[in-house]
Parts: C-alpha cells; structure tokens; sequence
C-alpha cells in the first residue's frame, strides 16, 4: 500500500507530501490545476520515462519519494530478498531524481538501483491505469498474459509446465542446430585442423621458450661481436698471404734491421728491440687465437635461433594467441577434431532427444489450450456481466484464438502455441471488432474499467491508479463506476483522478488539487479535505461553471452521506 508521496520541483509543485490510506481515494480540482502532475510523479516511482521537461522552470532536478507499506505483499517482498534489499519493518522507500543534465537516480531504502529493477519491482506495487493500458489494447501477448492471469492453480501449474518445457526444448534445439551448423563444415574444418595440428605438433613449442630463446639470441649475439673483433685482430697481426700482416712487416724490418746492425752499435740495439716486439706480437696473436677458438660462438647458430622465433611469431599471428597460450590451443584443436570426429552420431542421439523434447512440449502446449479455452469462455461471461453493470448490457465480448494460417507447425514459445486477441461488438448488429479499434471514449473506459475489476481480484498489487477512467461517462453510468471503484477499494487500495461528482462523493479520503499565482509564479498544491472540505468540493463540481448555490451543497452533503451509508451496508 502506497503510504506517502513526496515531490519536489515537478511541473508547477515546488514541494508536496501526500498522505495515502486504505480504501477509495480520490483527486479533484479545476481542470488544468496539476491533477495530471501527481499522476506523473507516481508514474516516475513506478519507472516511467524520465522526461526532463517535468523538472520545474528554474530548477536543476525534481525528484519523487514514496513510502510503501508490503506486509501482506509477498511476491514484493520475495522479489526484494533475491536482489539483495533489506525490509525493515515491512516498509519500503523508492527514490527517483531527474536532472536538467539528464541523470537519472534510482533508489529503494537507500540503495542504488537501475531503472529496469525499479520497473520490475513496480509491476509488484501497483496498477496505473493509463500506464499499460494502450498495449493491453493493442498487444495479443499482453491479452493471452491477462486471460491466464485469471487462471486457477491448476491452470498456473500448466503454465509452469509450459515454460519449463518450452526452455528444456529450446536449449536442446539451439545446441541441435548448432551441430547441424557445424556438421555442414565439417570436411573441410577437419582438414584444417589436420595442418594446425600438425604444424603445432611438429614446432613443439614449450612455454616459456620465447624468452629462454631471447636470451640466448642476445648472448651468441654478444659472443659473435666479439668473435669477429678477435678475428680481425688475428687477421691484422697474422694474416693470410705473406708479408701482410703486421707480424710479417715487423719481420721484415728486422731483417733490414740486423744487415746495417754490424756496422752500427746504435742500429744492433733497434734491430734487438724489433725482435722482441716481434715475439711479444707472435704471443698476442696466439693468446687471441686461443680465446677465438675457446670463446663457444658457433657460426649459424644465430640463424638457427632467428628461424625458430620466427616460426613461433607466426603461429602466433596465425592464431591471434602469445607463446604461453599455444600449448593450450594444441589441447583445444585436439578436443575439437575429436568431437568431429564423433559429430554425426552427436547428431544422431540429439535428434531422438529433440523429437522427444518437442512432443513433450506438444503435448502440454495442447492441455494449455484447452485450459485457456475454458478459461476464456468463463472469461467472457464475466466480462460481459461486467459491462452489463456499467450499461453496456448488449455488449458482445470474444476471446478471439487465431488459427495458424501457414500449415506449418509453430515454433515453441515460453506461452504456448497460442495467440488471442480481444474482440468486441458494443451495439446490437454489429460486427466484433479488435477491442483497439473501438471508437467511443465513453465506450472504452467503460471496458478498461469492467478488466480492471477483474485484474484487481488476481494481479496480486495492492494499490491501483486511475487515472480519468470516468472519461466519457456521465449520468446513471458515473454512479455504477462510483459502486465499481467501492467494490475495488473494499481490497485494494483505490486512488483515482477524477471530475464526477459522484464518484467524488464515494471516497473515504478526498484531496483538492488546486493552482495559485504567489509571487508572480504559478504554484500547485494538494490538500487533504476534511468533511466541511470535501462537502464544498463535490458540491463545486455539482455546480460547474454555475458556481456553487446552497442546493448544490446540500446535494453533496446528501451524495457523501448515501455513498458511506452504502459503503456500511455491503
């Protein structure tokens, strides 16, 4: 039950608190006063589209707060443990702030939530008429789902059934036609993975080489460098042809040397020093020679090294994968060419099981019709008992169950084989006509107030909303809609937008909605009446545009007075 609602900054309401009871409730005022507007907030709690044009001028966001009471509301409750809120108190708070930016902020007892779970939460609240009620016109699901709202529990249990059925079918059926898919492939997938698997086997790549193969790369890198620069030190000092290297010159200047050296002292002395740089020259080069051989640089083992990191690169572009990743897919492509292998009879065994899941799903989706077949034609004579209450005693009212029209067999849904749709014929001689098409607004709120009769008894929500369902009613008709919204308000919580007086007359709580200039801005409030209140209110809309007389005020006094004596005699 709805216990509170508070606006702020929303169309012409700067701030509102309204206080809600059980029973009938009802909204008044002049038109164009903001009744529409607390409709709109309470629409917003329920997750509605958060129109930014609602945020008041000169306001950077409004916002709406509802307190709601779920005691005896256990699917709300239910709904509210498996996402993880706490219920103190069976009490429950939703926030929702709208911003000029466009934020949207969602909160129920403090936690943040997004919009969607407010919806879903919302639809376990209350009943908006006006909210759902143009695609509950228009939306032959949205009319098979209400039709098996009013089922009994043997009913619900087929419904179960149903969707339990319908899942273990289509889950089998997308893994079907995905083998099948597959087996289309199959060939040539085979042979594909025959030459990646190949290829895998014969590179045997280990984790981790890569970089054991870098590092190795980088130090023969480093040991070839200097077995080069060792190698043409050797090749400078020895060299190849004679008289070359620097070995064989100073030789070569020795020998010039020790041919003067007998006819000068100083010349023997030079020609001695030649000879011992050139012994000193012969150990360097061999010392170097010994460390080019014992360095461990082998010629191509660089190359050696190049081509097996290239060959890892390009297994790993061809894949999309990294070194460490290639083992894995080894066991992948392994696992797949196995099941391959194994694909037709995979094939064969889950075709016996998509038979069996199917006529399984038959054979329920039959009982299911059958059920809401019956259900339909108790459906229909409450409907039109319904609408004979409201004046509309000539009504025909038919549950209309479309045939398939294309021969073939329809694909299994969560609902069943079915698909309805609501026709009507409201005047004698004329033809059923699809309930969207139906012209009269008189007409039509009469109808959507002879369903929401019969939803209040089985939607399981404790409040409901309407909002202007008296459009197009008057006369004799306002006071059986009055006797209707009684019956309603007897189990539900009832709050109704309205501009009859008699329905007006019929509340247990009324509020005034009224408009006023303060300050050069135009301002909304609402206001609960007391008795005297409530007593010039109805006796306002008596009087309409004559203004109110003191016959109008005594009529009213007498419609409220009548309208609780009958509330105390059911």
């Amino acid at each position: 039950m709805l216990e509170s609602l508070t606006i702020r900054h929303v169309a012409l309401i700067d701030e509102a608190t309204i206080c809600f009871h059980p029973g009938l409730q009802v909204m008044t005022g002049e038109t164009g006063a903001g009744k529409s507007i607390v409709v709109d907030s309470v629409n917003l709690i329920l997750g509605g589209r958060a129109d930014r044009d609602l945020i008041r001028t000169g306001c950077e966001k409004a916002s709406v707060e509802a307190s709601f009471y779920i005691k005896d509301n256990k699917r709300a409750a239910e709904y509210l443990a498996e996402e993880g809120i706490d219920c103190e108190d069976n009490h429950l708070t939703v926030y929702r702030e709208i911003s000029a930016g466009g934020k949207n902020i969602c909160r129920i007892n403090g936690i943040m939530i997004p919009v969607s779970v407010l919806r879903e939460l919302a639809v376990l609240l209350m009943d908006l008429h006006g909210q759902s009620d143009q695609q509950f016109l228009t939306d032959p699901s949205a009319q098979l789902a209400f039709l098996d709202q009013t089922g009994d529990k043997k009913h619900r249990e087929l419904l179960e059934a149903i969707r339990n059925d319908y899942e273990r079918f289509i889950s089998n059926h997308r893994a079907y036609a995905r083998l099948v898919r597959q087996n289309e492939n199959r060939e040539s997938r085979m042979k594909s993975l025959e030459r990646d698997l190949e290829e895998l086997r014969k590179a045997h790549i280990e984790t981790g080489e890569t970089d054991l193969l870098l590092e190795k790369r980088k130090k023969l890198a480093e040991d070839e460098k200097k077995a080069k620069v060792l190698s043409d030190i050797c090749m400078l000092l020895t060299g190849e042809e004679e008289g070359s290297s620097s070995l064989g010159k100073i030789k070569e200047t020795a020998s010039l040397l020790r041919t003067l050296s007998e006819q000068d002292d100083r010349i023997r002395v030079i020609s001695d020093r030649c000879d011992n740089l050139y012994y000193e020259l012969e150990d360097i080069a061999y010392q170097v020679s010994l460390m080019t051989e014992r360095s461990g640089y082998e010629p191509g083992a660089l190359e050696k090294i190049d081509s097996r990191l290239d060959t890892i690169h390009r297994i790993e572009r061809k894949h999309g994968i990294d070194e460490k990743e290639i083992p894995g897919l080894l066991v992948s492509l392994e696992k797949e060419y196995r099941f391959l292998e194994d694909l037709e009879q995979q094939i064969n065994d889950m075709s016996s099981e998509h038979k069996r899941l199917l006529s399984r799903y038959r054979t329920t989706a039959k009982e299911l019709t059958a059920s809401r077949k019956k259900l339909a034609s108790e459906f229909e004579s409450r409907i039109m008992r319904e609408l004979k209450d409201l004046g509309m005693e000539n009504t025909r009212f038919v549950i209309l169950f479309k045939e398939n029209e294309t021969g073939k067999p329809v694909m299994p849904t969560e609902s069943g084989d079915d698909s309805v749709e609501y026709m009507i014929s409201p005047n004698p001689g004329e033809p059923l006509k699809p309930m969207a098409r139906i012209a009269s607004g008189g007409e039509l709120s009469r109808i959507m107030l002879a369903v929401k009769t019969l939803e209040s008894a089985h939607n399981g929500v404790d409040s409901m909303v309407f909002d202007e369902i008296d459009t197009g009613i008057s006369g004799r008709m306002a006071q059986v809609v009055a006797d209707k919204m009684i019956m309603i308000s007897k189990e539900k919580q009832v709050i109704c937008v309205t501009h009859l007086p008699q329905i007006a007359a019929a509340a247990d709580y009324q509020y005034l909605v009224q408009k006023r200039v303060e300050d050069g801005r135009t301002r909304t409030s609402v206001l609960q009446l007391d008795p005297e209140g409530r007593v010039g209110e109805v006796g306002r809309m008596i009087s309409g545009a004559a203004g109110m007389t003191e016959e109008s005020r005594n009529y009213a006094s007498g419609m409220i007075q009548a309208a609780m004596k009958q509330k105390k005699e059911r």
